[in-house]
């Protein structure tokens, strides 16, 4: 019983004892179930691990020198890869503009799976709810406007109105908007989408050729590949209008001294555009707009069978669209709208707004000068509204800083 007794006894003094034997003794860890278990190490592997040698420390040494030259090897090789391939930046800030485009018309980005030059096409896409600009705010177009909402936007929109097995019904491919600048085309255009609530790709010929060239080489296939992006992308968002401002750089008269890249891209563009044409269900239109519609390809225009001369605006045109730019300026009661359509003939649409705009000028900029002292303003007297600028003139259009807009010229005779 004793020796049991003291066997018992000895047993918790043998386990503080171990403790500090582990380090000269073995180790204690765990294999599952069984508990803790003891193995012994080698001594001279102990003092090797607690005292390295002079080739251990080598070991180390030539270990850590291999970590460090795979880093170095890696930042190496994401140098040089960005300078084989210098658009890598230019992809990622393109997915970001696309998905955040993508975003404002309520499409998740990951939805549609879209390609890596889908992306880049994504990045043009406008929202319908981002252009400001509807037919009413189109001065003088009144007639053009009737045959775009009946000949493009009724049947973009409502297809089954125009259903015809013969093909002969629907909205046609091709639209061209041609005529001076400043005459009211590219507001004609964002006001045709916001109508329509089509998806409005605004193309830029920049986004089609900055893939070109890369490092001074010309990338073939590349301006292909975007191109059917581009088309492929409007049939995953169709409606949809790909709108394309200076359309004649972009598919300008063919010629021999074009680069090959050129002609691959407008063939490529057109050959996609005769698949719209063949497939009777594709909402998608070409919108097209150009001060030079002598300088485009016939092949182009014969895809683009509705045309619409937006010329400078008559002596009616001018007075709508100066009713327009004026119907919120307070007007002089001698105001003589009728003279001021008679003086400013052969000015387009924006000449008259900026004309308009610089009028208005006039009488702010008198009141700010006879109420400016030292430089400065009563600011408390204009946010409280308290300021008295008196109405517009007709005299005031042809004031000598601001009387001629850049696209035509306005006479003062018999207006003082």
């Amino acid at each position: 019983m004793k020796s049991r007794i003291g066997g018992e006894r000895e047993g918790p003094r043998r386990k503080r004892s171990s403790r500090s034997e582990r380090a000269s003794s073995g180790l204690l860890f765990s294999l599952g179930a069984g508990g803790p278990h003891r193995v012994r190490m080698p001594k001279k592997l102990l003092r090797a691990i607690m005292a390295p040698s002079a080739q251990t420390k080598k070991l180390i040494l030539d270990g850590s020198l291999f970590v460090l030259s795979q880093v170095a090897f890696y930042y190496a090789f994401k140098v040089i890869m960005n300078q084989v391939d210098p658009q890598k930046n230019k992809r990622k800030e393109s997915k970001q503009k696309s998905k955040e485009a993508l975003g404002k018309l309520g499409i998740d980005l990951a939805t549609l799976d879209l390609s890596e030059h889908e992306e880049i096409i994504a990045s043009e896409v406008v929202s319908a709810d981002e252009i400001q600009v509807t037919f009413n705010d189109v001065g003088g177009l009144d007639p053009i406007i009737s045959q775009l909402r009946e000949a493009v936007i009724f049947p973009l929109c409502y297809p089954q109105l125009f259903e015809s097995s013969a093909g002969l019904f629907g909205a046609p491919k091709g639209v061209l908007l041609y005529g001076p600048p400043g005459c009211g085309k590219t507001m004609l255009a964002k006001a045709l989408a916001k109508e329509s609530g089509a998806t409005f790709i605004n193309m830029k010929v920049s986004t089609l050729t900055d893939k070109w060239q890369v490092r001074g080489y010309f990338k073939f296939g590349e301006s292909n590949k975007l191109v059917a992006a581009l088309f492929s992308l409007a049939r995953k968002l169709q409606p949809s209008i790909i709108f394309i401002d200076e359309i004649d750089s972009f598919l300008r008269e063919r010629s021999r001294t074009d680069h090959e890249v050129t002609g691959m891209m407008k063939a490529e563009f057109m050959s996609l555009w005769d698949g719209l044409t063949t497939t009777n269900d594709t909402r998608i239109l070409v919108l097209g707009a150009t001060n030079r519609p002598n300088d485009i390809d016939s092949a182009i225009l014969r895809r683009m069978p509705k045309r619409f001369a937006i010329r400078l605006p008559d002596a009616q045109q001018r007075r709508n669209i100066l009713q327009l730019m004026l119907k919120d300026i307070k007007l002089d009661k001698n105001f003589d709208l009728e003279a001021l359509v008679r003086k400013t003939d052969g000015l387009s649409g924006s000449d008259l707004k900026e004309a308009c705009r610089n009028a208005a000028m006039v009488p702010v900029r008198e009141y700010m000068r006879q109420n400016v002292t030292g430089g400065q303003i009563d600011v408390e007297k204009v946010k409280a509204g308290k300021f008295n600028i008196r109405p517009l003139r007709v005299a005031d259009f042809f004031q000598s800083d601001y009387a001629t807009p850049a696209g035509g010229s306005m006479e003062q005779e018999g207006l003082d």
